[in-house]
């Protein structure tokens, strides 16, 4: 869209996409996929898009914006069919722009394929190479151009598709929880680490659908009925669900940052509520790092449960300190010089009734970058805040991710360049205490040695072989 802006105001790590897909034997899914992306909007607002199947064609319809902007009435009519898919996209490989909005959609003779995809591949470069695909901007883009050649290698077989991805998966590294379509079936897939979420739910007219987050599920009335397991092919059609296991078992490595900050806290990850988790974070954290304080103040939304936990755990008063915008997200006209200076207003604005003359534990899930939080702490002073102690639910990040977050240049992690001490006294906080690894990995359930979870971006330890450096743009630079 001309002249579009976003004004980056949230601390947090930026995540890549969330996918979600329908089987229906009685109704026309595209609405029920709408609903499904509705839910799963936080994880990306860069574009949106839907591919529906009516047993003969593929529509696709996609553009850049959030799902309500991109989707009304009109377009969902034409949307017609029992199967599809959607997607929502942050971008990790490849620009923000309609030509890289998901699904992306191919045609091989008679056989149409879509797929939506949540994650990072690591061997982009390599891809493209051994594909050829010189046109290919994303690593979504050539998974896509791979399973089409595939499929067309095997038109043959009425199970194409399945076989095209058992063929061309193996070759993928990196994140990915992928959903497929061709006229008649649509097929979930988690890469055998499981970096990123998927879930199966049950729908009430003897129907299917798969999801980022159960929260999605939800949403659109599905009883969930499991986890999607790392490296499993979920193919679901008139004839029922089956399951295909394709791929070498590997140690399960659910991004922990799913459980920190991406996923929604009325959602479930590993059988366990998320905001649960994040009070429980909240908890441990107080008795890590306590804080001299009068009152504990969430910066909304995602650092709210851990909040409520720290408060909880140090018997200090919680009190909501910001008030978030809700109605501010990507705006379309381009902003003043005034108005970036002073972005963080724009979501998040404080009470000086609930701070003024008081020593403050402001509490999030993460710092990142840290330009965003040093705003926050100079807000905080200057409604009346005494003192600002800021605690943060989670360890220092300071290695670059390369499976699905936004974050792989070093030199724009803070704690990658500074120490505590050094971070406190950058962001102006009177203290700073970061959740540790053994702390936070004991309120999600996991075990001391990280077992089931992908540490990476706080411990260094990457699960499977990555990059050395890694560049966004890279497929657009060929």
């Amino acid at each position: 869209m001309p002249g579009e802006a976003k004004i980056e105001t949230e601390a947090g790590p930026r995540e890549a996409c969330g996918v979600f897909a329908a089987y229906s034997p009685t109704q026309h899914v595209s609405r029920l996929i709408y609903f499904g992306l509705f839910a799963l909007q936080h994880r990306g607002q860069e574009s949106a898009g839907i591919a529906a199947s009516d047993g003969e064609t593929v529509t696709v319809f996609k553009d850049l914006g959030l799902v309500a902007q991109v989707f009304d009435e009109t377009t969902l009519a034409g949307l017609d069919g029992h199967i599809g898919i959607g997607h929502v996209r942050y971008s990790t490989t490849g620009s923000s722009n309609w030509a890289n909005a998901q699904p992306a959609h191919r045609q091989v003779g008679g056989t149409a394929v879509a797929i939506g995809h949540n994650g990072n591949l690591t061997n982009t470069a390599e891809l493209a190479a051994s594909l050829g695909a010189s046109e290919a901007t994303t690593d979504s883009d050539l998974m896509a151009e791979g399973v089409a050649r595939a499929v067309d290698d095997g038109r043959s077989d009425d199970r194409g598709l399945e076989l095209a991805l058992m063929k061309v998966a193996p070759t993928w590294r990196g994140a990915y929880s992928l959903v497929l379509m061709d006229q008649g079936r649509i097929i979930g897939l988690r890469d055998p680490s499981g970096f990123r979420p998927l879930c199966l739910g049950s729908l009430s007219d003897g129907g299917w659908v798969l999801a980022s987050e159960t929260a999605a599920l939800d949403l659109v009335g599905a009883r969930f009925v499991r986890e999607v397991a790392p490296g499993e092919m979920v193919v679901i059609g008139a004839g029922g669900v089956s399951s295909l296991r394709p791929f070498a078992e590997a140690p399960p490595s659910l991004c922990l940052f799913e459980l920190v900050y991406f996923a929604r806290p009325d959602s479930k990850l590993c059988g366990r509520s998320v905001h649960a988790a994040r009070r429980e974070m909240g908890r441990v954290l107080a008795r890590e790092h306590p804080a001299q304080a009068d009152v504990v103040v969430p910066v909304p939304e995602s650092g709210i449960p851990a909040a409520q936990g720290f408060a909880a755990g140090a018997a200090i008063a919680y009190t909501d300190g910001l008030v978030r915008n809700r109605y501010v997200g990507r705006t379309f006209i381009e902003p003043t010089q005034m108005l970036r200076d002073q972005g963080i207003r724009l979501k998040l604005n404080p009470i000086s009734e609930s701070l003024a003359g008081r020593r403050v534990a402001l509490v999030d899930d993460s710092i990142v970058r840290g330009s965003t939080t040093r705003k926050l702490v100079t807000m905080l002073r200057e409604a009346g805040a005494s003192e600002v102690h800021l605690r943060v639910s989670s360890p220092p990040y300071r290695w670059p991710c390369f499976y699905g977050m936004d974050t792989a240049d070093p030199s724009a992690l803070i704690a990658a360049h500074l120490e505590v001490d050094e971070i406190r006294d950058h962001l102006g906080a009177d203290s700073l205490g970061y959740l540790s690894l053994e702390g936070l990995l004991g309120a999600v359930g996991g075990g001391p040695d990280g077992a089931g979870f992908c540490t990476a971006c706080v411990s260094g330890a990457y699960p499977t072989e990555a990059p050395i450096t890694a560049d966004k743009h890279q497929l657009e630079r060929l």
